[in-house]
Order: C-alpha cells, then sequence, then structure tokens
C-alpha cells in the first residue's frame, strides 16, 4: 500500500469517524432529553389525572352526604325501621336522588341489605347487595367498584354512607362513572393519548383499541399489578393499574407518547451524517493529494536516493527543500552518506593492507615448508662435491629428485593462488541440481571407503521433481566437492554426511544443504569461515570456502553456515531459478 493511500485512508477515516462520533452523541443527547422531557410530560400528566380523581372523589363524598342527609332519606330511614316497613313507595326514590345531584350510579340498600331503589338498573330492586357485609366501616371514602347496568357494567367511583334505621341501617352507595368524558377532561398535550382500559373485557374508554405494545403492557399489569413504563419504536407507553376496594384490579390507565418525532429527528441527523460524511471522503480525496504533492514528493526523491546508495551509486545526493522534518530527514541522510563514503573508503584501504598482509603471511608460510627442503639438498651438493666421484652421483641422484619433488609442490601452491586470482565467469546452462549434488558426492567413494578409514554413512534427502537451474555445471560441481570434502576432513572419527537439497522459502529458489556430524565451528570461526586464506585445519591454504562463496556470489546466490561446537555443521546454498 503506498504513502498516498495511506494518507488517503487516514483522512477519510479520520472525517467519517468524527462525523459518525458527532452523529451519535447529538443523536445520544437527542435522545436523552427527550425521554427526560417525555417523562416529564407523563409525569405531568399522571399527577393531572390524580388531581382529577381526587376532586372528582371529594365531589362525590359531598353529593352522596348531601343525600345522607336529605328529608327523603332520612323519612325511608324512619318507614324502614317500623316492624312493617313499605318499601316499595321508594322504588323511584334514587333516580330522582340521582338526578338531583348529577350522580350516575345511587342505590338506596335496607338493612338485610337489599336494594329499596336503584337508580343506575331499577329492576334490581329486591337484590341483595352482598359486598356490603365484606365490610362493617365504610368510612374509608371513595373508591372504585364496577357498577352492573341494565345493558353491561361501567367503572365508578363509588362511596358509601350509613343512616341509623332502627336497629339497623340505611346503605346509600352512589358515584360518578370513569368513562371517556373524565378521560376528556385532563389537559390535552401534543404528542399524547391517554386510555382508560376496563379491566372487564376488550373495550377501552378511550378512542382507539390499545396497540400490540399497550396489549402486552396490559398482560404484564394484569400478571402482577404494578406501574409500568415500556419504550418502543414509535411510542413510550406508561401503565398505572386502577384498583378496587379489595386490590382487585378494575382498569388500567394507559399514558402514551408518541416517539415520532425523536425517529424523524434521529433519521435526520443520520441522513445529515451520511451527508457529512460523503462530504468528508471527498474532502478527504483532495486533501490526501494536496498532502502527497507538498509531502510524499520529496519522500519519494528521498527513497529514489536511498535506492542509488544501495545499487552501489554512494555519490548520490538528496534535494533538500525544506526546513521542516522532511528536509532535516534529506540532510540527515547526505550527512550519512558522506560519512558511510568516508567509511568505505577506509575500510576499502584497511581491507587492502589486511589482504596483502595475509596474502603475504600465507605465501610466506606456504613457501617457507618446501624451501627449507631446497636448501638442505643444495648444501648437500655442495658437501657431496668434495667428496668421490661415486659418492657425489649418489647424492646428486636423490638431490635432484628432492628438488624436482619440491619444485611441483611450488608449483601446484602456485597454480591453488592463480586459480582463485583469475575465477572465470558462469558459463550458464540448465542443469539438475539433485542429480549433480549425487554426482558429485559418488566422486568421493573411494576415500569414504578407503581402507582403515573409520566409516562415513552418506545420506540424500533430494527432493524428487526439483526445478532446473541455469547455472555453470563445472563450477557448481567445484563448489560441491569442496563442501563435501571440508565436511570429510571435519569428521576424523567418522560421522554421517547428508546431501539435501530442496524448494527454498522464496519463489523461484532452490537450496542445497551439505551437513556432517563433526565436531562444529565456534561463532567466531563462523563468521571468518568464507575470509580467503583463513583456515582451521592445520594444512590447507584457506582458499576453499572462498573459491565457493566466490561461485556462489557469481550466480547471484547465496550461503550460510549453522554449526555448533559438538554438533556438526551444515552448509546452505541458495540458487535462483
Amino acid at each position: 500500500m503506498s504513502f498516498r493511500t495511506k494518507v488517503f485512508l487516514s483522512i477519510t477515516a479520520t472525517v467519517v469517524i468524527a462525523v459518525w462520533i458527532v452523529a451519535a452523541v447529538v443523536s445520544a443527547l437527542v435522545t436523552d432529553s427527550f425521554e427526560r422531557i417525555d417523562t416529564q410530560r407523563t409525569a405531568a400528566l399522571v399527577g393531572e389525572f390524580r388531581h382529577q380523581f381526587a376532586r372528582r372523589s371529594d365531589d362525590v363524598s359531598r353529593r352522596i352526604d348531601a343525600i345522607a342527609n336529605s328529608e327523603t332519606v332520612q323519612r325511608l330511614a324512619v318507614n324502614l325501621s317500623g316492624p312493617q316497613p313499605d318499601t316499595a313507595q321508594y322504588v323511584d326514590e334514587a333516580s330522582a336522588l340521582a338526578r338531583e345531584q348529577s350522580l350516575n350510579f345511587l342505590e338506596l340498600i335496607g338493612p338485610d341489605r337489599r336494594i329499596v331503589s336503584s337508580a343506575e338498573w331499577p329492576a334490581r330492586f329486591g337484590y341483595q347487595e352482598n359486598w356490603l357485609a365484606d365490610n362493617t366501616n365504610w368510612s374509608r371514602g371513595v373508591f372504585l367498584r364496577t357498577e352492573e347496568l341494565a345493558d353491561g357494567s361501567a367503572l365508578g367511583l363509588v362511596t358509601v354512607r350509613t343512616v341509623k334505621a332502627g336497629d339497623g341501617v340505611l346503605y346509600i352507595a352512589g358515584g360518578l362513572e370513569l368513562d371517556k368524558g373524565f378521560v376528556d377532561t385532563l389537559p390535552a398535550t401534543e404528542g399524547m393519548q391517554v386510555q382508560l382500559y376496563r379491566n372487564m373485557g376488550a373495550e377501552t374508554a378511550g378512542n382507539m383499541p390499545p396497540s400490540r405494545l399497550a396489549s402486552s403492557l396490559i398482560d404484564e399489569v394484569r400478571a402482577q399489578p404494578r406501574e409500568l413504563t415500556r419504550t418502543g419504536v414509535a411510542s413510550s407507553i406508561t401503565a398505572i393499574p386502577l384498583l378496587g376496594i379489595d386490590k382487585q384490579l378494575l382498569a388500567v390507565l394507559l399514558v402514551e407518547s408518541s416517539r415520532a418525532e425523536l425517529v424523524s429527528l434521529k433519521r435526520t441527523i443520520q441522513e445529515t451524517a451520511w451527508g457529512v460524511g460523503t462530504a468528508g471522503v471527498l474532502i478527504g480525496l483532495v486533501l490526501s493529494f494536496w498532502t502527497a504533492s507538498r509531502v510524499t514528493k520529496p519522500l519519494r526523491e528521498l527513497a529514489t536516493s536511498v535506492q542509488e546508495v544501495a545499487a552501489g551509486d554512494w555519490g548520490t545526493r538528496a534535494a533538500v527543500r525544506s526546513s521542516d522534518e522532511v528536509g532535516r530527514l534529506a540532510r540527515d541522510f547526505n550527512h550519512m552518506t558522506e560519512q558511510l563514503t568516508e567509511q568505505r573508503d577506509r575500510m576499502i584501504q584497511a581491507e587492502r593492507v589486511a589482504a596483502w598482509r595475509e596474502l603475504a603471511r600465507r605465501l610466506a608460510h606456504e613457501l617457507k615448508n618446501p624451501l627449507f627442503p631446497l636448501q638442505i639438498t643444495v648444501e648437500n651438493l655442495q658437501r657431496a662435491r668434495q667428496a668421490t666421484p661415486e659418492q657425489f652421483d649418489d647424492v646428486f641422484r636423490e638431490s635432484t629428485q628432492t628438488l624436482i619433488a619440491e619444485l611441483d609442490n611450488l608449483k601446484t601452491i602456485i597454480g591453488r593462488f592463480s586459480d582463485f586470482a583469475k575465477m572465470p565467469a558462469p558459463q550458464r546452462e540448465p542443469m539438475d541440481l539433485s542429480s549433480a549434488a549425487r554426482d558429485v558426492a559418488r566422486l568421493f567413494d573411494a576415500q569414504i571407503h578407503a581402507p582403515g578409514r573409520p566409516l562415513v554413512e552418506i545420506r540424500f534427502e533430494l527432493e524428487e521433481n526439483l526445478p532446473s537451474i541455469s547455472a555453470d555445471p563445472d563450477q557448481i560441481r567445484r563448489a560441491l566437492s569442496n563442501l563435501i570434502l571440508n565436511a570429510l576432513d571435519a569428521m576424523p572419527r567418522g560421522g554421517r554426511l547428508t546431501v539435501r537439497t530442496q524448494s527454498a522459502g522464496s519463489p523461484g529458489r532452490v537450496a542445497i544443504e551439505v551437513s556432517d556430524t563433526g565436531d562444529g565451528l565456534t561463532a567466531e570461526e563462523c563468521e571468518r569461515l568464507f575470509t580467503p586464506y583463513y583456515t582451521t585445519k592445520q594444512q590447507g591454504t584457506g582458499l576453499g570456502l572462498a573459491i565457493v562463496q566466490s561461485v556462489v556470489s557469481d550466480h547471484k546466490g547465496t550461503i550460510s553456515v549453522q554449526s555448533q561446537p559438538g554438533k556438526g555443521t551444515t552448509f546452505r546454498i541458495e540458487l535462483n531459478r
């Protein structure tokens, strides 16, 4: 992913996230504010209902007291206290008294709890009201009760008064109906609706049947009478149970608050957020290209300079166009390349001096060994010249043989150094690395199985169908031969030699490994192992691994070594196909 793309994505993500965070916060604040106001409005409406309920209760109490103290009721009480009271003449008294006090319900009930007169259902004359026996003290005030009517039932706000009638009492039970008219007396509030749901069936005292949410809430209140609030997508409903004198549920007051305004407002916020977010993406696109032209251009130039330095052009310098962080980075890069150039020059000089010193040391060491026998031989010839001709001939014959042998040794040493100095360029052709590894290893069969040599086991782990590579077969075999010879020299007491080929981790590369179970090498020896003229053997020029590294380098490959003292050594070569 390019830097420009990262800038674009970061700016776009920042704008979009910021917009949506603001939208979410605004939406949450609006919702919280709306719900707080909705709660306040619901509480105010419920408070007004309770106020109206208390006011109507006081009104009922006052009117029933007036009836209880009326002349008609007093006369009825006196008549009922006689031995054979005549109640038929009072059948219509309840209706007249109810009309006089504007009551919806009124019943006059004798001491035997039989109805003397009923305003709401006159035909119930003589019916017994057993519910009056449930309580002997009617000082509880006003309560809710379901009243039976000729055409059904109604919810009434009722109170009971008693008037002394001989040894018994006359009951005056009456009140007002809680119906739609009562609900309509509550103050109208925009977005809010009040319904009175009666418990005796599916009818309501409001204008509309309950919604699914309201029906579910009513069922919960029926199961356990308590005040509940439920919030849906379109509305929020509060249910208040209305209980009778014996705590039975008679009705449920539903206060519903519409959330349409909130839903519309939140939709508007979301649409605005989408619009602002889209604009933010476009702005981010413009800003990213503008930023890229201001920021990425000097960075690209600096990256190009880095690549040129990496390719070997140490004289490359980055252009310094500003004094900001990018400019300081360019100046630091130029300073770094200057220091690297100076250090490279010093290192080259030091390496040249060290190489010449090492070459002089190795040449002195290698040439000193054959020069000493040459010197002894010449001295023997000088001494033999003074002896008899017969003795001189014998010494001359032996000395010339020694001179020829040591001169051949000198030629061999010089040939090795000469070969390393003039390694030819690879003559590439397709070759099978696994087949070449097997062929090279077989060349050492005679040396491995020589009489008296400790047993060395050769193990091949060659990958089947290994892709062929383009390489110089002679040079690759020479490098493998040197590695196998080193492995055999590292196992003077015998061991196991493993030759392994496989596909390398990177695509288009193959690898070959030569492992031994010898004494291993230290970390310091591994670091110096490929240095020319360095050797860990008692005898040798130290050019074998240097030649291997040269071959691998000429083939654009890599060579590495893994070793631990006492655990053997593994050389790994990776080559491009």
